[in-house]
């Protein structure tokens, strides 16, 4: 799979999930969430305005920042879902993991590979509210499978402006901040890059990684 993750441009982001991507410091990521401005998609700092970008993505996690654009309703579904063998009743993540995972020192399917990148989708990368992995995911991990040059950094950047606009718009509720989901991870990370130096945030582990999301996981206080 390593080859096919390379040729997709996937494979160092998804080294990255081998180290704890919601470990987060949630002072740091309220504060920050209390100067996102929904109309500028800025965080509208007193000293500056600054926002994530998909050069910031590129450099944090390596996903190229090009690519073709993904639209789900006009995507030719080459492999039906029903000629796969996954299974849609799994409740939580575990279970479909267990569900699907193939015998050891046995050649990966397609349908084991691809239920592999709907877990990956749903619980590490846009971090879905419920804990089992829903099928509208299906086609985007269909099209990954299929080594289709998606440009996964644009899905993800956007999803991270909605999750942060939703987030905004909770600080002023009158009951208060409720439950956030998206992809907190890549803004605590961004957070980390941007405050490094100000925070004077260090580390003592050395990640084996040579990605830059790896070392950063190391600086969340």
């Amino acid at each position: 799979m390593h080859s096919m993750w390379v040729e997709t441009g996937i494979s160092e982001f998804i080294q990255l999930a081998k180290f704890d991507l919601h470990f987060f410091d949630p002072q740091m990521l309220l504060s920050a969430i209390f100067f996102w401005n929904r109309e500028t998609r800025a965080f509208e700092f007193p000293s500056n305005f600054v926002c994530p970008t998909l050069l910031d993505i590129a450099a944090i996690i390596g996903l190229a920042s090009i690519g073709d654009r993904f639209y789900p309703d006009v995507f030719e579904e080459e492999i039906s879902i029903k000629e796969t063998s996954i299974s849609w009743d799994k409740k939580t993540y575990l279970a479909f993991i267990n569900a699907h995972m193939g015998k050891p020192d046995t050649p990966v399917s397609t349908s084991e590979h691809i239920a592999f990148l709907m877990y990956w989708l749903s619980a590490c990368v846009f971090c879905t509210p419920s804990l089992q992995v829903p099928k509208y995911y299906y086609v985007l991990a269909q099209a990954l499978h299929l080594k289709k040059k998606i440009c996964l950094s644009k899905l993800l950047l956007a999803s991270l402006y909605t999750c942060l606009d939703e987030a905004s718009e909770s600080l002023f509720h009158e009951s208060g901040p409720r439950n956030l989901f998206g992809p907190l991870w890549l803004l605590q990370l961004w957070l980390n890059t941007i405050f490094e130096k100000k925070l004077s945030l260090t580390s003592s582990f050395t990640p084996v990684c040579e990605l830059e999301g790896a070392r950063l996981t190391t600086l969340t206080p």
